[in-house]
């Protein structure tokens, strides 16, 4: 039987921060991880975090996950793959099967890092071909390059559903409707707005009825529901698919935890076991971290895994406990600015009315996808001026600022709290390099040159689909709701490297369109 100081259980974000943060003491790692590559969900996350700088904000997933297997490996942390951890008991022993073989490994500590698995909901049809998860659409995609079908459904207007309608997207799919059964959207308002200016349709207080096909998906009837989410007769509506993709929710995979006899709880996101402000279980010794201790987003993941291996590190005598206090109090600080705003635990299910300026929220985004024209002129950071200007339609208190941190010439302002609207400062002069167009990780922010020609402004827009239309390109400009709107003729296309695959697209449209025109159709 092999012995470690430590074993870690998944190699994703929340596994391997932890790993490093042991290995930083001395401490021997040894990390146990089911699939054949490392990393969990973090190398099919194409889109760039939100946070700040400590929070790896505007950096895309699989970039991160490949700092931390760099970071892990000059450490000396050991990595098995394509090993399923079978069984984990009370004296930290655990069973892992290896190939054709169960082999037995033991540790003073262990962290349970094992993420968390996709909900399904049923309905006539569900067993088809073709109806699949969110997170397998995001891994045909973007591990293997495969799209997951031609005409897709989305069910569920989460963050994950919403990401992944916008990849879909990206693959060349064409993404006929997102449905929920939830009267509002309930991901971020940035990551609606990028997929509704594409064109797809919101079908909110609606859920799938029906899947049609013999062989394999061939359509999808939906209908409204009532307040008891019930489908509501002669409101169906059939559209043409072959894939139907449900993003409804996760679950906890917190199994090897209850074998341990660890403390288990009843939570709204599933059965989670019960841990300290150290990560630790009732069972000393026993680690948790990531979504198996409850549903957050990957940024969250890796600074609870870091918390668990500073703590692991202290049980074993590796940290005195005023350096566990310390390092600790960094990262809990960290995880407190990323609960904040709207969209903090405790909002959860509630409808806010306001953001924390005291600025009405837009129902319209809410219910629809996009934030309407007689609603946008309300929010700070969208501003008017005789030159070229960014224009930032982030209308909800989230937690990110890589914007303020990109503009070389500072005109634009968040503050201290992380979550406050960012606002342009008058003072500053914009000199429309696009670092804040191309840093926003909602593809929230544009940059608007009134003054371009006699009665022409130029709109400079987020662009992250090939291939790229070419400078004297003609083709429509559509607005927030994916309308058409007016003529648009290309007359920039800029990408750098500091831009990472975010281009920068610059159209020339009517002046009176300035405001309007948010995505461009060749």
């Amino acid at each position: 039987m092999e012995r470690h100081d430590l074993i870690v259980i998944g190699a994703g974000p929340a596994g391997l921060s932890a790993a490093i943060e042991a290995a930083k003491t001395g401490m021997d790692v040894l990390v146990f991880d089911e699939n054949a590559k490392p990393g969990g969900q973090l190398f099919k996350q194409i889109h760039k975090f939100f946070g700040s700088k400590e929070h790896k904000a505007k950096v895309r997933g699989f970039r991160i996950g490949r700092e931390l297997l760099d970071e892990a490996n000059r450490l000396g942390v050991r990595v098995e793959l394509n090993s399923v951890v079978m069984g984990l008991y009370t004296d930290k022993e655990v069973t892992v099967k290896q190939g054709d073989c169960v082999r037995h490994y033991k540790a003073d500590a262990i962290i349970i890092a094992t993420g968390a698995s996709e909900n399904m909901v049923t309905f006539d049809g569900w067993t088809l071909p073709g109806v699949i998860g969110a997170g397998a659409a995001q891994t045909m995609m973007n591990l293997h390059g495969i799209q997951p079908g031609k005409r897709v459904l989305m069910l569920g207007t989460g963050n994950v559903g919403l990401v992944v309608s916008f990849q879909l997207l990206q693959a060349g799919c064409e993404v006929v409707a997102l449905v929920d059964a939830a009267p509002r959207v309930g991901g971020y308002g940035v990551h609606a707005a990028k997929v509704a200016r594409c064109g797809v349709p919101f079908y909110l207080s609606h859920t799938i009825v029906k899947a049609d096909g013999g062989d394999c998906v061939t359509g999808v009837t939906i209908a409204q529901v009532d307040s008891k989410f019930q489908p509501i007769a002669g409101t169906e509506k059939h559209f043409d698919v072959d894939t139907i993709c449900l993003a409804v929710g996760l679950s906890p995979m917190s199994q090897l935890a209850k074998m341990a006899g660890c403390k288990m709880i009843e939570s709204k996101g599933g059965t989670v076991p019960a841990c300290n402000e150290y990560g630790e279980t009732s069972m000393d010794g026993i680690f948790v971290a990531g979504d198996v201790s409850g549903i957050e987003e990957a940024s969250s993941a890796m600074i609870e895994g870091r918390i668990a291996g500073i703590s692991a590190a202290y049980t074993l005598g590796y940290l005195s406990e005023e350096e566990r206090n310390s390092g600790v109090q960094a990262q809990e600080a960290a995880l407190e600015s990323l609960r904040q705003g709207m969209f903090a635990p405790k909002n959860r299910g509630k409808l806010v009315k306001e953001t924390e300026e005291g600025i009405a929220v837009s129902m319209n985004l809410l219910e629809k996808g996009y934030v309407a024209e007689d609603e946008i002129e309300r929010y700070p950071g969208v501003t008017h001026s005789a030159r070229i200007h960014p224009v930032m339609e982030c209308t909800q208190n989230i937690p990110c600022n890589p914007c303020q941190d990109a503009c070389p010439k500072k005109c634009i302002k968040i503050g201290e709290n992380i979550t406050s609207l960012p606002v342009v400062d008058p003072e500053a002069t914009c000199i429309g390099c696009g670092m804040c167009v191309a840093s926003c990780s909602g593809q929230a922010i544009f940059l608007v040159d009134e003054g371009y020609e006699p009665d022409y402004a130029t709109v400079t827009m987020p662009y992250e689909f090939l291939p790229l239309p070419e400078t004297g390109e003609k083709g429509t400009a559509l607005d927030r709701s994916g309308k058409p709107v007016c003529d648009a003729e290309v007359v920039g296309v800029k990408s750098m490297p500091a831009f990472d695959h975010t281009n920068l697209l610059t159209i020339k449209v009517p002046l009176d369109m300035a405001y309007r025109a948010r995505f461009f159709r060749a």
